[in-house]
């Protein structure tokens, strides 16, 4: 009964399934109306995302800008860059969006004037530098009271509440994640069990 998948989104998450590696990685339908209306009800100014894959979640969180806002989305991959623009170039909210290829590590301190924050963090790109894109976010003044950080994957199919694997290191630096993010006190969170688990952090 929820609301229908935009035909844009639809079209985007073929197109992924046809000419992307590990198209799972897409945010999806539900997940996307979740980031769209999240960011319909924080109505932040400045938005980030780390991890960009094809564009569907940085679409649905466009979407979801009020006038004058905009998302920065970074991707390691140069090679989804093409395929993620030829979708933002057709959205309506394309003069929101501002796409940046490359290492999030080195681009996101960049990002803001002095004075400045985030009011909304997506996190989504490599796994094994979850805790370095918290510690970022939370000790290089990307974010202030009220600010949202939503990490996805924290669930990481289950494999959190499994023994590791010799040599796992994604599943490693999602455990080091999910207990930062539990043990900060500056911070309160909620892990929603929404298909991969997504992570809700206010900063207080």
């Amino acid at each position: 009964m929820s609301e229908a998948e935009d035909e844009l989104l639809r079209e985007l998450d073929r197109e992924t399934h046809l000419r992307a590696m590990h198209p799972r990685m897409l945010s999806g339908h539900m997940q996307g109306m979740l980031l769209k209306m999240l960011t319909q009800m924080l109505r932040p100014r400045r938005a980030l995302e780390i991890g960009t894959f094809t564009g569907y979640a940085t679409l649905c969180i466009a979407a979801g800008l009020g006038d004058g806002a905009t998302i920065d989305t970074i991707e390691v991959d140069d090679e989804l860059e093409s395929l993620a623009a030829s979708f933002f170039t057709r959205s309506p909210h394309r003069d929101k969006i501002r796409p940046h290829i490359g290492s999030a590590l080195d681009i996101v301190p960049a990002l803001l004037a002095p004075g400045e924050a985030f009011d909304l963090i997506f996190i989504d790109g490599d796994k094994r530098e979850y805790p370095d894109y918290y510690r970022m976010a939370m000790d290089v003044g990307l974010v202030r009271q009220g600010s949202i950080i939503l990490a996805d994957n924290t669930l990481w199919s289950g494999k959190v509440v499994q023994p590791v694997a010799h040599g796992d290191i994604h599943t490693q630096k999602i455990l080091e994640f999910n207990a930062m993010v539990r043990a900060d006190d500056r911070v309160e969170s909620l892990l929603l069990p929404m298909r991969d688990g997504l992570s809700v952090i206010r900063v207080k």
